[in-house]
Order: C-alpha cells, then structure tokens, then sequence
C-alpha cells in the first residue's frame, strides 16, 4: 500500500544526512492494519512515499535499506530485537520508530536525528505523545542535524556531531558560520560542516509582536514576496531571533510553508544591524529583528526588500 503511485521506495536512496524522513513504511500485524491505514490517512502528505508493510520475521531485514524510516506499529521490544542485527552505521541506517495500537506514544528508537524524532512529532497530530531522549530534543534546544534541515542542507562530517551538539547543550556552539568560496577549509573534528542541498534563494526574515498568529505570518510573508521575482519556492529559510524563535504562529506557519526557521543570537544581529531605525533597539539593546535577520541569513548578507510591517504584529524583510 503506498499514497504515490508514481513513487518506488526501493528504488530511492535513503536520506540520512540530516533528520530528514522522505520515504516511510509502516511495519504491522495484519490485526493492526486498520490503524496502519489510519496513520497513512493522517499523516501520509507529509511524506515521498509511505507504504503499508504486513509484519513477518524477516521483514525488516528483507526491506532494510529502502527506507529512511520504519514505523513499528507494535512493541518497541519487538522492534528492537528485529533491528539489532541489522545496524550498523547511524548515518547510514534507516530510523526506526514504534508506535503502539492506540496511537498513544510514539517512541524514536533509533536514528532520531535521522527521521525517527521528525516521525514521532508527526505522529503527534493524531495524539501520540512523542518520547523523545535524544539530548538536544530533551533540553528544547536545535542541534546541528535540525539546524542542517532548517537550512536545507546535510551533514557532511557525521562524526563531528558529537562535540558540536555537546557544545549546543552548553550554549556554546553560537550561530552557523557561511563561507562562500571558492575557498579550502581545514576543520578540526569537532566542527561540522554543512553543505547546501540546493541553489540559494532568498531567506525571509521576520519579527513580530508577541502572540502574532500563524495567519498573520502567513499574509506579511506572502506580501512581501509580491511584487518581486520570488515566490514561497524561493525562500530557503525562515530567520528570525532567539527571542522570537518560540512564537507558535511563527511555527506554524513556518511548518505549513514547509521551511525551516533559524534564530540569531542577539550578537550577531546587531553586526547585521540593517538600515530601518528600530525601537526596540532603544528600549531592550536588539535590532530591528526582520532586516538584521535576513542580512546574517543570506548569503550575499544582502537586503532585497527592506521591512515592511503587516496587520500591526508582522514585519518582514527580504535577504539574499
């Protein structure tokens, strides 16, 4: 069973150079494909593909490989002791992720930087409780796999990932550097470097009273790309500020255009101050948060629309 015709999972390469999950398949026992046709049903446009697996004891082994995650409707013991064998390296595995029959907890079991956290969070819109232990997810805080995904980029040097999401949980990682070549790097292993997925476009940066709705981001970032050259498939990210980085409505709305959204300390904003006075700058020591966002995100750190403020609770500027 699959939800794109057009689609054969075993014929694509699984993603694993971030936490991205394109192609999925539901691992059930026949008594529990109705609820496997309820997941389909729920979340099944949010992915490539996503095929229906009938459970027997090989079937992990003889699919393995072909997807970037499976979702174990069945015990996670179960799950695990199918899988075990069949790991081997966590950014080339698959994900793995269970889900019990009452779609109560989804619990990422392994590969959760790698889809199985991102399956898990999908899950939660039909009520699983997502259980969630890698580090970065526990602390509420955006690891390098996230931040990879956010900018549409992947991973390059895996192993790095350790001290670089040791140093997110202390604080200490600070914003993802750009350097635009044609340059040679030296990086020592605790640098991650990530590389681009795709040609750069233009990165929507954004502020907003606090409260805004996930609608009124969605009509001032549409309207600001009026009257340009672009449109939403141009934009590369949402950026915004750490203290803005929590707006549900920016959220939201960020998850309904399909873009990730990245967040600059306060540091480095004010060095990407643009050219619109701001008062928040006078009264709390930030830039105006929408044009010194979408100058740090961009990669020229050009501005192509200067901010323009929506229904008295959005502003949006436009960089490149």
């Amino acid at each position: 069973m699959s939800t794109d015709s057009d689609t054969d999972s075993s014929c694509n390469a699984p993603d694993s150079d971030g936490e991205v999950a394109e192609d999925i398949a539901i691992v059930a026992f026949e008594r529990k494909l109705d609820t496997a046709a309820e997941i389909v049903d729920g979340i099944g446009d949010r992915y490539e593909s996503i095929d229906v697996l009938e459970y027997h004891g090989e079937v992990f082994a003889e699919h393995w490989g072909e997807y970037d995650c499976f979702v174990g409707l069945m015990a996670s013991g179960i799950a695990m002791r199918k899988t075990a064998g069949l790991l081997d390296d966590k950014w080339d595995d698959p994900a793995v992720c269970v889900v019990d029959e009452q779609l109560t907890w989804a619990i990422p079991i392994t590969g959760g930087h790698h889809g199985a956290n991102q399956v898990a969070d999908d899950l939660a819109s039909l009520g699983a409780v997502p259980a969630m232990t890698t580090a970065s997810e526990a602390a509420d805080k955006q690891g390098v796999e996230k931040q990879a995904k956010a900018l549409d980029a992947h991973v390059v040097n895996g192993d790095s990932t350790v001290a670089t999401n040791l140093a997110v949980l202390d604080d200490e990682l600070g914003p993802v550097e750009r350097l635009d070549g044609p340059k040679a790097v030296l990086v020592g292993d605790d640098v991650t470097v990530l590389k681009r997925n795709g040609e750069d476009g233009v990165v929507l940066g954004t502020g907003s009273v606090s409260g805004a709705t996930e609608d009124q981001f969605l009509a001032a970032w549409r309207g600001a790309l009026e009257d340009t050259d672009y449109d939403v498939d141009d934009v590369e990210f949402v950026a915004t500020g750490t203290r803005k980085e929590d707006e549900a409505g920016l959220l939201a709305a960020a998850e309904t255009l399909g873009l990730g959204v990245v967040s600059f300390e306060r540091d480095t904003l004010v060095e990407f101050e643009g050219p619109t006075p701001s008062r928040s700058k006078e009264l709390i020591g930030w830039p105006g948060i929408a044009e010194a966002s979408a100058l740090a995100g961009g990669r020229e750190h050009e501005l192509l629309r200067e901010k323009s403020r929506y229904d008295e609770a959005v502003t949006v500027a436009l960089g490149r």
